[in-house]
C-alpha cells in the first residue's frame, strides 16, 4: 500500500499564524501511515508573468504539488479575497496542469463571524479553474479563529472535528 502524501499551503506568510497553526493540527490529525508537509517559501515567489521563466521557488512548489497525493489550503481574508501572495502561486500552475485532478481541502480562518467566507468563495472559484478535485465537503470555514487555539494548538473541540471531517474527506478523494 502506498504511503498517502499531504501537502499544506498557508496563505499567511507569519509563521505564527492561525493559518499555520490550523495547518499543523490537521497535519497531526492525520493517519499514521500518511506524510505531511507545509509549503515554505510562499514569499520568495515572484510575481506571475507568462513570459518569465520559473525560478527556485517556484519550481519547488510546482515540484511539491506534483508528488502530493493531495493540497490542503488555508487561508485568511484580506479585504475580503485571497492573499495576493497565495494568489500569485496558484496562477503559476495555471499552465503546468499540476493542481488538475488533484484532491483539494480548503480551509478560511478568520478572528471574525465570517470565518473569511469570502476568501473561501474565491479560493474555491481559481480551484475551480485549475481543475482541482473537490466536493461539497471539501470546504471549511473557521469563525472566531483565535479563541479556539491555545499555546499554538487548536483546541476548541467543535473545530477539531471539522478539520478531522476535512481529513476524512480529502483522504476519500484520494482513495477515489
Amino acid at each position: 500500500m502506498k504511503r498517502i502524501h499531504i501537502l499544506g499551503i498557508s496563505g499567511s506568510l507569519r509563521p505564527d499564524s492561525t493559518n499555520t497553526i490550523i495547518l499543523k493540527t490537521l497535519g497531526s490529525l492525520l493517519p499514521s501511515d500518511s506524510t505531511f508537509e507545509i509549503f515554505e517559501g510562499l514569499d520568495e515567489i515572484h510575481h506571475f508573468s507568462p513570459g518569465l521563466d520559473d525560478t527556485s521557488p517556484v519550481t519547488r512548489l510546482k515540484t511539491a504539488i506534483s508528488q502530493a497525493h493531495g493540497v490542503v489550503i488555508c487561508t485568511p481574508e484580506y479585504a475580503f479575497g485571497v492573499p495576493g501572495t497565495l494568489k500569485n502561486a496558484l496562477d503559476w500552475t495555471v499552465g503546468t496542469g499540476n493542481l488538475n485532478d488533484k484532491p483539494v481541502a480548503v480551509i478560511s480562518a478568520s478572528p471574525l463571524n465570517s470565518g473569511g467566507n469570502n476568501a473561501l468563495a474565491s479560493l474555491l472559484l481559481t480551484l475551480t479553474a485549475l481543475g482541482t478535485r473537490k466536493n461539497e465537503a471539501s470546504a471549511l470555514s473557521i469563525a472566531n479563529v483565535k479563541g479556539k487555539i491555545t499555546d499554538g494548538v487548536v483546541t476548541d473541540a467543535h473545530t477539531l472535528g471539522e478539520l478531522r471531517a476535512q481529513c476524512a474527506n480529502l483522504l476519500a478523494l484520494i482513495g477515489g
